[in-house]
């Protein structure tokens, strides 16, 4: 026996051997834009597209073997982008690196320039014209445009309300051609317009406008024009006018035009990576190389991203689609006109890696399904399918959609610099997607987007997410919408087809969405939003330095173990049975409720500020366990929020989680990478009397008295009480000649009313009654007022 096992190993082995030796070794292809390589041979090319074409060739006799195209160190300029189709599945385009390698997506072009007036130089460009993108010695320039570029200025590095008077476009000969950019009405994304003409009152005619998929007007005052022959005033402008082919630049100081470099961006897209379902590509990895100057594309057509308030160019400077276990690994990107990397449709395993990605027009990185994969999809805000038309079959209809896919170690910023309705991750229509280990700051809108509940799956961890929503409102770090089958527009409807079907949300929301361990900050918006609709979450150990948690109408959202600086947890308009929970969390406010039908299954074991905080809470019959106090964290000045052996916040269930694994993690672009700014910490008092905040009680604003100067100017016989700050008209404590705006609560049910705490006592021990007897002090008199407290 013993002797047949030998001989039984010594047979594996040979096999193993022999199938190891027997494996054909790669196929390598070099490109060189001088041909002098030390590995020259029949295989060496100057262009990629030479490469790409000999690679197409060894393709029809070696389907199966793997070929790598190494580029050498130099700028290459495509003329057309490099198309990858399944049969050049087993390909590896490597760069020597991206600080040596660069595709980009401009031309050279040289010019004989001519003075024009003044600063301004002009040259004929016959064969360059239609670019949008001028770069002078590896510097893009700016297309002339009003108000002048201004790094410092929060909206489009520039604005200004008269942008497009009628004053300001009289002055202009031709303003054909122009462009028109505006935030949203409501600042949820931009629009862009071109000016196609006048009409008989000399106002604009515009096209365009087609960017966002919450239509509005455009915003009033935050405003820009570009390509505009006038309004070329300063160093660095150009415009070309198209018509006579003629290119106008005012140079940079320092600048000779006769020995400057100057390049001309003529493609959208560089690398198109493109399959079928049926046949898709495979094992394509792109790595080592830098990407720059595409075109600008946010007048191209867009697609709505279902009901979210996104619309998208479904496009990028490398696109993937029809593909499965491709890879984009340590390239940079920046300078690019439109979106960076878009994955369409369907896409497996494909994975992005240890890249950096600054400074373009658009997203960074999206992973875009196909509507056709979704179950009786609505495309915007209004829309719903009739329940009896629904199809109520639970998850995608078919296969075109990404999953499986991960998104880690890259740094990401300043992108979103042309259009705003853009992220940094941006996620629809897919399942399984995993965003892990990425520096994401300095975007106009969210740092990560997730626009639906179709499919979920999705694990967001160890994320840096900060200096986001920096020119639009109504958005957070992390954003998300659910407006699947079972949302509508109008809640009463709503509501009824949620009680009718409590399980409705499942049918898009299959998975569960993960979103732990990371670091958020949005001083403009929420640090977490998951607005209208958004369901199964699980949210767990996370920091979140500013704004706080915000669950909008949804259901099965678990938020445990978070630590909320400054701030609390935000429940809008939940559901009767949402199916909520909130728990062992760390939160230095009250909680920020607005319409709630309920609060959710459980709210408890957290820990507050001050005992007037857990007290409004407690009305509700919520945090019954819950305590209060200092958390004690260990060293909130260099960000760590990690709190000591002896905090209040153990006793409530709370862990400590990782403070050091935040963002990028690839030593390179670690090094690179900025981190949040240290907030400053509002402590409250524990018995929350002078620093309380102000609290809502029945959709009514309240304070303490805190005062000599208010004791004066309400008439009140000592600085104690509880101040009515505003009131909801149709809230029960003011219907029926209630409360008012500018009482002060002295008494209720007998018992004095120091303090919102005492207030808040007081509730509790008669929140079995409907009414209660107060005594408030109105106009310097003490009245009598039996309220409603349901």
């Amino acid at each position: 026996m013993q002797k047949l096992n030998k001989i039984l190993f010594l047979v594996g082995f040979m096999a193993l051997l022999f199938s190891c030796t027997s494996e054909e070794k790669p196929i390598e292809i070099y490109v060189s834009i001088t041909s002098e390589n030390e590995k020259a041979n029949e295989l060496s090319y100057k262009t990629v597209e030479e490469a790409i074409l000999k690679a197409s060739e060894l393709k029809q006799d070696s389907p199966e073997a793997h070929i790598i195209i190494n580029i050498l160190p130099g700028t290459y300029y495509l003329s057309k982008p490099i198309t990858i189709p399944a049969s050049l599945s087993n390909l590896t385009i490597k760069g020597s690196g991206a600080s040596e390698v660069t595709l980009k997506g401009a031309a050279p072009i040289h010019l004989d320039w001519r003075k024009y007036e003044d600063n301004i130089y002009v040259a004929n460009v016959d064969q360059a014209s239609g670019f949008d993108q001028f770069v002078v010695n590896g510097k893009p320039q700016i297309l002339a445009r009003y108000p002048n570029y201004d790094e410092a200025a929060q909206y489009w590095q520039g604005f200004a309300e008269d942008a497009l008077s009628k004053e300001r476009v009289a002055s202009w000969k031709n303003p054909v051609g122009a462009y028109f950019h505006a935030l949203h009405g409501g600042r949820w994304g931009g629009f862009h317009f071109r000016i196609t003409g006048l009409d008989t009152d000399g106002n604009p005619i515009f096209d365009g406008g087609h960017q966002n998929n919450r239509a509005s007007e455009p915003h009033k005052e935050f405003r820009m024009v570009e390509n505009v022959f006038e309004e070329l005033d300063s160093p660095g402008e150009w415009y070309l006018n198209a018509e006579e082919n003629k290119l106008y630049y005012w140079p940079l100081e320092g600048t000779d035009l006769n020995a400057a470099k100057l390049e001309v961006s003529v493609l959208k897209n560089l690398i198109q990576v493109t399959g079928t379902l049926e046949n898709p590509v495979k094992n394509v990895t792109i790595e080592g190389l830098k990407f720059e100057n595409s075109q600008r594309t946010f007048m191209d057509e867009y697609e709505p991203l279902l009901r979210s308030d996104w619309m998208i160019y479904r496009g990028g400077a490398v696109f993937f689609e029809g593909t499965e276990n491709c890879m984009v690994t340590n390239n940079e990107f920046t300078n690019l006109g439109g979106n960076v990397i878009l994955a369409s449709k369907y896409n497996k395993n494909l994975e992005i890696k240890g890249n950096h990605i600054h400074d373009s027009g658009a997203s960074a990185v999206s992973f875009i399904g196909d509507p056709s994969a979704v179950r009786s999809p609505s495309f915007n805000y209004k829309e719903f399918v009739p329940v009896t038309e629904m199809d109520t079959v639970s998850g995608p209809k078919n296969e075109l959609y990404p999953r499986e896919c991960l998104v880690e170690d890259n740094l990401i910023y300043r992108i979103g610099r042309i259009e705003k309705q853009t992220a940094g991750v941006q996620i629809s229509m897919a399942m399984d997607i995993t965003v892990r280990h990425n520096s994401i700051y300095d975007v106009p809108r969210a740092g990560i987007n997730i626009g639906d509940g179709t499919w979920g799956g999705h694990i967001l961890e160890y994320n840096d997410v900060f200096n986001t929503v920096l020119e639009t409102s109504d958005d957070g770090s992390f954003n998300s919408w659910g407006r699947d089958r079972f949302w509508h527009p109008k809640r009463g409807v709503m509501d009824s087809l949620t009680d009718a079907n409590p399980d409705m949300w499942k049918w898009d929301a299959v998975h569960t969405t993960i979103i732990r361990n990371n670091r958020f900050r949005c001083d403009h918006g929420w640090d977490i939003d998951l607005d209208d609709g958004s369901s199964n979450y699980h949210i767990y150990n996370n920091l979140l330095l500013n704004n706080g948690l915000k669950l909008r109408e949804g259901f099965a959202r678990v938020a445990e173990n978070n630590i909320m600086v400054n701030n609390s947890l935000h429940p809008h308009v939940w559901f009767k049975n949402s199916q909520d929970v909130f728990r062992h969390n760390i939160v230095q406010k009250a909680y920020q409720d607005i319409r709630l039908d309920g609060w959710g299954k459980e709210l408890d074991y957290n820990l507050f500020p001050n005992e007037v905080t857990m007290m409004k809470s407690r009305v509700y019959d919520r945090d019954l366990n819950s305590a209060y106090g200092n958390p004690l964290f260990k060293d909130p000045a260099h960000l760590d929020f990690s709190v000591s052996e002896n905090s209040p916040a153990f006793k409530i269930g709370f862990e400590n989680f990782p403070m050091d694994r935040f963002g990028v993690q690839k030593p390179e672009l670690k090094a690179l990478a900025k981190t949040p700014e240290v907030p400053e910490l509002k402590n409250e008092s524990e018995k929350g009397t002078e620093t309380t905040p102000v609290v809502t009680w029945l959709r009514n604003k309240l304070k303490n008295v805190s005062s000599k100067e208010e004791q004066s100017a309400y008439g009140l016989n000592t600085s104690e009480g509880v101040i009515i700050l505003s009131v909801w008209t149709e809230s029960s404590a003011v219907l029926n000649n209630g409360l008012k705006t500018g009482d002060v609560i002295v008494k209720a049910n007998g018992e004095k009313v120091r303090d919102i705490t005492d207030f808040f006592k007081v509730v509790l021990a008669t929140k079995t009654q409907e009414k209660l007897d107060i005594i408030v002090v109105r106009n310097q008199s003490e009245y009598k007022l039996s309220i409603r407290t349901k």
